[in-house]
């Protein structure tokens, strides 16, 4: 395990991916080249080549070794949307970029247009102008439409189904990304790529309750399958940990003013004597924390905080926020693959793809990764 809590293997796979980078054709280093390398043994370079193969990024030719995957060329090249309905606030920029950054390279590497603004519409546009910018768009070659739900309200959700519906209409293929459409216990009716929240909640909660934390608690936003998820997690923890306390599920509370809503959680936590609290989202935590020592409560010492999606301003302060992190390239690799398989004629039901996360620990949280 590295200092930053990401595995030694996935590390020396990042640095040998950025090494061969963009050299299309490039014999890639034997598993015993990158060991000598790296400094470590042939077991964890083989790891980390295998990671890159499972990404598509290289192919191995049986006694020759393994090559960068070559692009494709521009007569393959695929059109396609992405459109994300972030929930408004101050994260909302990096919230959006961090996904973003995860399909622009996917899109460099495999050759395809990836549009992040063709579609322009809020929770009050009318279902005829979404209809004419899904038929604009199919016309204009987008053959598949990448798809963020908000969690926002039910009007919000009501809206997204309109604008599925008006792509579906109009010939095209439609995946979501990180969270199914709002609403608890919702039914999947499209493609799903997402992380694999349960086991985020599990691992989180399992780690605040290995460093003796006893009163744990867990904070949801909304009633998304990305919150159900991490929230199940953390009570399947609870419930197979001896002396654990009682679970205690606290829901972010809505106002115009995001530092009331955190003084309303500390106040909340202070008074079920929490001493510990697994926050649905890095900028909760971080949020949270600031409260906490605004109020001269420890973090840790008196009170552990994670998160999820280990978004930068995670590390941004002098205690890093231990979080749950994910690939967002590893999402736009497998949701690509479903909506060209959606093209390529597949009628089979909607299916949810999981991208297994690293929990990474920081001073938040204490103890060691």
């Amino acid at each position: 395990m590295g200092s930053d809590g990401i595995p030694r293997y996935q590390q020396v796979a990042r640095a040998v991916e950025q090494e061969v980078l963009g050299r299309g054709g490039s014999k890639v280093p034997s598993a015993r080249e990158v060991a000598a390398a790296h400094g470590v043994s042939v077991v964890t370079a083989s790891r980390a080549i295998q990671v890159l193969r499972d990404r598509g990024l290289i192919r191995t030719v049986e006694r020759s070794g393994s090559f960068v995957t070559p692009a494709p060329g521009p007569e393959t090249e695929a059109h396609l949307a992405l459109v994300q309905r972030s929930t408004p606030g101050p994260w909302l920029s990096a919230s959006l970029a961090f996904t973003r950054a995860g399909f622009a390279a996917v899109s460099r590497r495999e050759g395809l247009r990836i549009d992040d603004g063709r579609f322009h519409f809020d929770d009050t546009t009318r279902t005829a102008e979404l209809r004419r910018q899904a038929r604009a768009a199919a016309h204009e070659g987008v053959s598949g439409i990448i798809f963020m739900p908000s969690r926002y309200s039910d009007e919000a959700a009501r809206q997204d189904e309109t604008f599925l519906l008006a792509c579906r209409e109009a010939g095209m293929a439609c995946v979501l990304i990180e969270r199914n459409l709002r609403g608890w216990a919702r039914r999947l009716d499209y493609d799903l790529v997402a992380a694999d929240d349960l086991d985020g909640g599990e691992r989180c909660t399992a780690h605040l309750l290995q460093q003796g934390r006893r009163r744990v608690a867990f904070i949801t936003g909304s009633p998304t399958s990305s919150h159900e998820g991490r929230l199940a997690g953390y009570l399947a923890s609870i419930a197979r940990t001896p002396g654990a306390g009682p679970p205690l599920v606290l829901e972010l509370p809505g106002s115009d003013r995001p530092g009331d809503a955190y003084a309303e959680l500390a106040s909340r936590l202070a008074d079920h004597r929490a001493d510990a609290v697994v926050c649905y989202q890095d900028y909760t935590a971080l949020g949270l924390i600031l409260e906490l020592l605004n109020r001269g409560v420890r973090v840790p010492a008196d009170v552990a905080v994670t998160g999820f999606d280990d978004l930068p301003i995670g590390q941004a302060y002098s205690i890093g926020v231990t979080t749950y992190a994910f690939s967002a390239e590893t999402v736009a690799i497998h949701a690509i693959r479903l909506l060209r398989a959606r093209a390529a004629g597949d009628l089979g039901p909607p299916v949810k793809v999981l991208v297994p996360g690293t929990l990474i620990v920081r001073g938040s949280s204490g103890g060691e990764g």
